[in-house]
């Protein structure tokens, strides 16, 4: 049986920065990884991206497809607002 994902908001995401606590964690298309392990997320920076946000938007401009997210760990979904 498939376990329900944990709902995190935009806010709860933005600390996992890779500053403000121990996970780096990214979302993209409303599901969010933990990229704490990768060495190309240090310090919470991948290049110009920024972890604690979303990154769906950003990937256009990406030299990888997306993916490049079955490498990291699902923690959650990103909660919609309203």
């Amino acid at each position: 049986m498939e376990t329900e994902l944990p709902e995190f908001t935009r806010s709860q995401l933005a600390l996992r920065n890779g500053q403000d606590r121990a996970e780096i964690w990214i979302a993209f298309k409303g599901v969010i990884y933990d990229v704490s392990a990768s060495r190309l997320w240090k310090n919470g920076k991948h290049y110009e991206h920024w972890a604690g946000q979303d990154l769906t938007e950003e990937m256009e401009d990406a030299p990888h497809s997306e993916s490049v997210f079955g490498r990291f760990v699902v923690v959650g979904r990103l909660k919609l607002p309203g």
